[in-house]
């Protein structure tokens, strides 16, 4: 089964990433890749879920556990700017929804399956050629992290890959349907977090200057920063769009902000 996955990965490049890319900023027109083999490594399932209730009875809902660690060969180029540039290894691990609907009375009994990562997953690349890329106008602000984010945001809610397979589905209401909910978040205070800034070479121990990031799917909020405060007081509200419900989590990170990298509170 894995060479016609392949198969369906390498059309999905073809046919709706590079596009993308394309029309994503000017310099990058002339995009395209020039060889997809995904390697002979499958995927794995580690686990499956099965929702039985509060389940429309015209869909199935699994979520699988899935781990990728393959050795491929994609290669991409810029010929407007004689750029190549490639990947030789992908590793992914997370929680891939995957959605059957509309069941119906006629073969194959399922309309259309949609695909998603209910939050971001990991995802590490092995890059070739990365620095002729990042040279490229319009990407020499970026960095590989901030690829990586971009990629795994693009996998995640509300995006989502829906295959129909029959030619009577509702192609576009299962691709962009209608938000279940707004979630209404108070961001209110912290207590008792740890003081991360330090003086003299660490002798002396100092407070922290805390911030909080919110994720709920790709939606991304991020308070102000509270100056040397360990019982920070933010008091912000924020409201995200809730797609997939059960599934879909509120994630809070706070950090410490410092002048070159900021160190994680919890």
């Amino acid at each position: 089964m894995w060479p016609f996955i392949c198969q369906f990965i390498e059309k999905l490049f073809r046919e709706t990433i590079e596009p993308a890319v394309r029309g994503a900023n000017n310099h990058l027109s002339t995009f395209s890749f020039t060889k997809i083999d995904i390697g002979n490594q499958p995927l794995r399932i580690n686990g499956v879920k099965v929702y039985t209730e509060n389940v429309d009875k015209r869909q199935i809902i699994l979520d699988l556990q899935i781990s990728f660690v393959g050795n491929c060969e994609i290669d991409l180029e810029i010929k407007r700017y004689f750029c190549r540039a490639g990947v030789k290894s992908i590793q992914i691990h997370g929680t891939m929804r995957v959605i059957l609907e509309p069941l119906i009375g006629d073969m194959p009994l399922i309309g259309a399956l949609s695909l998603f990562f209910l939050r971001k997953p990991l995802l590490e690349i092995n890059w070739t050629g990365l620095t002729n890329l990042l040279d490229v106008p319009g990407l020499n602000g970026l960095s590989d992290t901030i690829i990586l984010d971009i990629i795994s945001n693009y996998l995640v809610l509300p995006n989502r890959i829906t295959v129909p397979l029959v030619s009577e589905v509702q192609i576009a209401q299962l691709r962009f349907p209608i938000p279940k909910g707004v979630l209404r978040i108070h961001f209110i205070e912290a207590q008792d977090l740890e003081g991360k800034d330090t003086f003299l070479k660490g002798i002396v121990k100092g407070k922290s200057d805390p911030y909080g990031i919110i994720r709920v799917g790709n939606q991304i909020f991020q308070s102000k920063v509270i100056k040397e405060n360990l019982n920070p007081k933010w008091n912000e509200v924020y409201e995200a769009l809730v797609y997939e419900h059960p599934g879909q989590e509120l994630e809070i990170e706070l950090f410490d902000e410092d002048p070159d990298k900021d160190d994680f509170l919890g």
